[in-house]
């Protein structure tokens, strides 16, 4: 799929680059205007508020369907976090790059948690052929 840009008065370099300025540094719209009418460009902050929120799921999507698909080696981990003065766990599954493949937050701390959180992860067609487990030990009884 390709982002098209017809119908819009300014060059797709000149939309992404904007986009980009907004997401990837923490600019408010006005700034991002400043800085591109420092490179002589009349584009109002609006326009720029705009082109966000038109084309910025657009480029997550691009860039999310570009990354590359996580390992075989995955590490599945639990911890205890204090959420609202209430004990919940968080249960986190870790490709060997370090990518975050999942995150599961629940009160409970049992079997079914566990079994949960490598169906979500099946959901999504990743198999993973090497499961290693920090403190988790709910989810060697998966």
């Amino acid at each position: 799929m390709t982002i098209s840009f017809s119908r819009h008065q300014f060059p797709p370099s000149i939309i992404r680059h904007a986009v980009w300025l907004y997401v990837r540094f923490t600019l408010s719209y006005r700034d991002v205007e400043d800085l591109l009418a420092e490179r002589g460009l009349d584009v109002s902050h609006e326009t720029v508020r705009r082109w966000v929120l038109k084309f910025g799921p657009l480029f997550a999507g691009e860039l999310r369907r570009r990354r590359p698909r996580p390992t075989a080696r995955w590490h599945v981990d639990e911890v205890v976090v204090r959420i609202g003065g209430r004990q919940f766990w968080l249960w986190r599954a870790v490709d060997d790059e370090g990518e975050v493949l999942d995150l599961l937050v629940q009160r409970r701390r049992d079997k079914a948690a566990a079994v949960k959180l490598m169906r979500k992860l099946r959901k999504r067609s990743l198999d993973p052929t090497f499961i290693a487990q920090g403190t988790a030990s709910a989810i060697g009884a998966s």
